[in-house]
């Protein structure tokens, strides 16, 4: 698999998923600016970071200024992902350096990423301390869109931790992975904290359609809304 299909692949079908998923959060948008996003998982290995990097590139293929934030410091991805150098959003906090002068780009035009820098030793009181909210609101001023990759829901705090300060939260879940009372749990959990659920990723999806003349086996679906939360309960 491509982890970066967006870029290497873009008129894929998976691609157009990650669009579908681009013009949801646009709409969602629509009373209320939804500028920061935080990006979470019901547990481990589900995809999370890869959707989140795929959705920042088409949303700078269509002309918006967006930046990605490393959030997971137990396992951080995005540095991976977009082969840089490890030196983020950690050395940020610990400096008080200018949180723009941090941040890399991805060799996508309009698309930079804040890596989350050295593992930390206490992500849960970084995510929720002061200097972290002037991060955020830093990165506000300059990008139309801050993506936020946080670690799943159910093993630790964090991503309840942020989703609190946060404008929305999408739950991303992975097909046949998970069951529905963890998935419950999950949401159970970042509204208890205050976070404002924007709606569900159903990720690692096989499709095999012959109506439209092709199959693959990877895709991603977007539930949206009052409908899924229904579904949820």
């Amino acid at each position: 698999m491509i982890n970066l299909i967006a870029r290497e692949n873009p008129k894929s079908p998976v691609s157009e998923a990650y669009r579908t998923i681009r013009t949801n959060i646009q709409f969602a948008g629509v009373d209320k600016a939804m500028k920061t996003i935080v990006f979470t998982s019901t547990a481990q290995d589900e995809g999370k970071s890869t959707v989140v990097a795929n959705l920042g590139i088409v949303m700078a293929q269509a002309g918006q200024n967006v930046v990605i934030m490393d959030c997971d410091f137990r396992n951080p991805t995005q540095h991976r992902l977009f082969k840089l150098q490890n030196k983020g959003l950690s050395n940020c906090i610990a400096t008080g350096k200018d949180v723009l002068e941090i941040v890399q780009s991805s060799g996508t035009p309009g698309l930079d990423i804040l890596t989350s820098g050295p593992v930390a030793p206490n992500p849960s009181e970084i995510l929720a301390s002061n200097r972290m909210k002037t991060v955020i609101d830093e990165l506000k001023e300059k990008y139309d869109y801050v993506l936020i990759d946080t670690p799943p829901v159910l093993p630790v705090t964090d991503s309840s931790v942020i989703g609190s300060i946060a404008d929305g939260t999408i739950l991303l879940t992975a097909w046949n992975q998970i069951t529905p009372a963890m998935a419950k749990e999950a949401k159970t959990r970042l509204e208890q904290a205050g976070a404002k659920i924007l709606g569900v990723v159903l990720n690692k999806v096989e499709v095999a359609s012959k109506g439209y003349g092709y199959g693959y086996g990877y895709g991603y679906y977007y539930y949206y809304g009052h409908e899924e939360k229904e579904n949820a309960k």
